[in-house]
């Protein structure tokens, strides 16, 4: 009896010692991600998985912290609402930070910066630059996304129809719904490599009005995770980790994140 006590005395007094850390390994947190925004995240048909460049950014953090990313399709314009709700944890998608969505939601540190590109038909050979060579044009731009506000706010648009999904943007193009869309550049570059969506182009003399850092997303009240996450994305872009995911995906790891516009 003294030797059984004294057995569940130490194990009692071990658990109180062991890190949290070590406990929490194999927690699983929920992350939402998009299941339409290629190169950052996609629907793999091959897998019916979500991948990725975010989804391999989450997955290192997850193994570098002691998670495992439990990666739910959310469409982009219901990922803050998904998050507000707890239906998830973490949002790892291509949501650049905006002082709007600071207002609500707490990003991590930067991850990397990118702007919107522009695309047309490959029968449009004008060298657009800024929004004000587009007077009178139908354009298409992601719902939810952050082009959305400037575009409404130049004036020079006849209509501006919102989308749930790049494909359907760029489909839409395709058709001659649409004159034009405004769509992460990356995004963009990935897609139109794609045999489906041949006959369109970037427009290369284009000038991004938005350039925004990509992070991690968390609620506003969620600062234990915000501080974990931010220190495991430091660790990882000290010892190269980030780099060589970026690289994978063909992004330019040298690209400087832009002032905080928060």
């Amino acid at each position: 009896m003294k030797l059984t006590t004294t057995i569940a005395s130490l194990a009692i007094g071990l658990a109180s010692i062991i890190p949290l850390s070590a406990v929490a390994a194999d927690q699983t947190i929920n992350v939402g991600s998009t299941p339409t925004g290629m190169p950052f995240t996609y629907l793999d048909p091959a897998t019916n998985t979500i991948q990725g460049i975010m989804v391999d950014l989450i997955d290192a953090i997850g193994k570098d912290v002691g998670f495992t990313p439990k990666i739910n399709a959310i469409t982009f314009a219901s990922l803050i609402s998904s998050l507000q709700t707890k239906r998830i944890d973490i949002i790892s998608a291509a949501m650049v930070k905006t002082p709007e969505r600071a207002k609500i939601v707490s990003f991590s540190d930067p991850l990397l910066a990118y702007g919107e590109g522009l695309v047309v038909r490959d029968e449009d050979q004008k060298q657009y630059t800024a929004f004000k060579d587009m007077q009178g044009m139908t354009i298409g731009i992601q719902l939810g996304t952050a082009y959305v506000a400037p575009a409404e706010k130049s004036g020079a648009f006849k209509e501006i129809k919102q989308y749930d999904s790049s494909a359907n943007m760029l489909k839409d193009l395709q058709n001659k719904r649409v004159d034009a869309v405004l769509l992460d550049y990356p995004i963009a570059k990935k897609t139109l490599a794609q045999p489906s969506f041949s006959g369109m182009h970037l427009v290369e003399s284009y000038k991004p009005v938005i350039v925004r850092n990509v992070g991690l997303v968390v609620r506003k009240d969620d600062q234990k995770r915000l501080d974990t996450l931010n220190q495991s994305i430091k660790k990882l872009q000290d010892n190269g980790t980030i780099r060589k995911i970026l690289e994978k995906w063909g992004l330019d790891p040298d690209i400087k994140v832009v002032a905080d516009p928060s």
